[in-house]
Parts: structure tokens; sequence; C-alpha cells
């Protein structure tokens, strides 16, 4: 029985500017974006209670918080501070899978204090974080990564939640299905259009009946809604894309509506690859049209793409080559790949064309 600890720090960049900016402290913060246009990429606790979360538009955030403070990125502030948390984890083990500058997964079954219990240990790393960074985190303890991924967001922030094995079914039957890990907000709106509401409803399920709905993915549905998850923390595990993806309610058919969709997905690509010390090659435009078909676009260049509005560029012409669609648009997709991380990173593409 392996013993896994998930980390995740509590609204991390907002965290961080009200760390360092004692007159944010207690007050409505988002960062990343302008009033004029933009993403959030974080917000504060007291901005979420009025519904303002990452990803969000900042001119919808502004609506929802009228009194929001935007403060733009610091994002090398942000790598140092997370190179710091990432020094607490080591010295508790070697096996550390980060999932982005702010969270990661540990395996401590064995670890360099022989300690046996995992929830001390998610303690002890709570409380030096806290010493060393002056912020919180909240960690999930369980004996795989599902369950310690959705552990540690159910008592946030500065929270701890241990699962454990006599207790797994339970939590997961218990579980709304949109809490999963890995169920997005629109797989989680099919499965409820199919009854299935909680982790229950989802185990009444067979294999074979997700897999006609979900694909592949099915399988895995299948497993997690029996707290099965047989991943390893991978230490050196590198990804070699990165990317977002939108999905509209209403079809999409002129330039005008789509640029303003691209602006959005390219800044939270950006956004990504510069949490994660990131820059690559390979631009690839994702189409898929309203009677569902998919249409790839892609561009190789060699020097890397890192910034926004360089790859809002390449998407954008990418829109017309070789011709701007012809069918409306359900889904638009930008992805970053043949990536480089930290120093290996050459010189940022310049654009316009």
């Amino acid at each position: 029985m392996r013993k896994i600890i998930h980390i995740d720090m509590d609204a991390f960049f907002a965290s961080v500017e009200q760390r360092d900016n004692p007159a944010l402290r207690g007050k409505p913060v988002a960062v990343g974006g302008t009033k004029a246009r933009g993403v959030v990429a974080a917000a504060s606790y007291e901005a979420r209670q009025f519904g303002v979360y990452s990803a969000m538009p900042s001119s919808i955030a502004l609506r929802k918080c009228p009194t929001l403070i935007m403060v733009p990125t610091r994002f090398e502030v942000y790598q140092q501070v997370s190179r710091q948390i990432r020094e607490v984890f080591l010295r508790y083990t070697d096996l550390v899978e980060p999932l982005s500058l702010d969270e990661a997964y540990l395996d401590v079954t064995e670890n360099k204090f022989g300690l046996k219990s995992a929830m001390y240990i998610a303690l002890r790393i709570k409380q030096e974080i806290l010493q060393e960074t002056r912020l919180t985190a909240s960690a999930g303890v369980s004996f795989n990564k599902f369950l310690a991924k959705v552990a540690s967001g159910t008592n946030k922030p500065d929270g701890i939640t241990v699962i454990m094995p006599d207790e797994a079914q339970a939590f997961v039957e218990a579980l709304p299905i949109e809490k999963f890990y890995g169920i997005g907000d629109v797989t989680a709106a099919k499965m409820k259009q199919l009854g299935i509401h909680t982790g229950a409803d989802l185990k009444a399920r067979s294999e074979a009946d997700l897999r006609r709905h979900f694909g592949k993915s099915g399988t895995y549905f299948y497993q997690i809604a029996r707290a099965q998850d047989d991943r390893l923390v991978e230490p050196n595990r590198i990804r070699k894309s990165i990317g977002s993806e939108r999905t509209f309610g209403q079809d999409l058919e002129t330039e005008e509506e789509m640029l303003p969709e691209l602006r959005r997905i390219a800044e939270e690509v950006a956004y990504d690859l510069h949490r994660l010390e990131a820059s690559g090659k390979t631009v690839t435009l994702k189409l898929k049209y309203h009677d569902f078909t998919l249409n790839t676009r892609s561009k190789t260049f060699f020097s890397n793409v890192r910034t926004e509005d360089v790859i809002l560029d390449i998407a954008a012409e990418l829109l017309h080559s070789p011709a701007f669609p012809a069918k409306p648009i359900r889904l638009l997709g930008i992805t970053v790949s043949n990536l480089s991380y930290g120093q290996q990173q050459s010189g940022q593409l310049s654009f316009p064309f």
C-alpha cells in the first residue's frame, strides 16, 4: 500500500501578491489581465466569494466584483517561491512529481526520515512551507494519486484531508461528479444528462457503457469510480505539449467571433508555459466543426514560442491556412509542443508576420 501526498498551494499567485503587498490583504485580488482585456490567472479567496475564478475573462470578473483589484503577474517571483517549496518536498522524498508551480504529488511510502505516518509528514511539510514562505498549503493524503488529488481540494484553504483505504469507496460514492479529478465541465454536463450525478451513479455503469459514451476515457472513469489508480509518482515526468481549448454553446462563424476566443485561449496557454518555465517550437490550431468533424493545422519554427501575442498571431494565421473554415465552429483549441524547459529555452520569436 503506497502513501501518496498531494500538496496544493492556496490561491498561489494571489497569495504571493497579498503577502508582498500588505495593502492587498483581505481584499478581492485578481492576478493577470487588465480592465480592458485578458484572462484572470489567479483569484484570491476574497475574490472567489464574488464568483471570480482563474481562466475567467477580466471583463466578466469585473462585472462580478466591481471592487476587484487587478495586479500584473510576476512569474519570476512565483517561480522563485515554487523552488523554495520544492526544496521542502525534497527533504522528505525524491519521488516528487510537480504538476505546476503550485502543486505536486509526493510518494512518502519510503521517506528520508523513516516516518510511518503520511499525515504527519504532510503536516510537517505544511508547517515548513508556512515558516519559510509565509504561505499556506492544503494537503490530501491517501494510497493513490487520484484520491490524494481530490482530497487536497476538499478542505481549503490551509486544510488537510486523509482518505484511509477503508474509507475510500464511501468517499468516492458520495463525491459529486464535477469534483472528480479528470472530469471537466463539458464531460460533467454530459454525465448529468445521462443521470450520473455522483460517484455512486458512475460506479453503477459498466465499463462497456462508459466507453460507449466517453471512448477510452470510459475505462479511467470506471476505475476511479472504484477508487482505483495505479499510476506511479513520476519525478522526471516531462509534459510534451501544453494546450487549452473551449467548446461554445453557440457555433462561431466569423473571424470577429473567433479572434476574441483565440486570444483567451492563447493567454491560458501562455500562462501555463510561463508557470512551467517552458516554450515550444510547434503551434497547433484545433478546429471542431458543428458536425463534430475535427481538423488540426500546425506550424513549426526554428525559434521558441512563449508569449500570448505571438501564440495568438500564429493561431490567427493558421485560421486562414490553407483557408478560413467553411463550416461553423463549435470548438477552438491551441497547443504548443516540441517543448524546451528552463535554461534549454532559446530566443522568443518576434511577430506579427
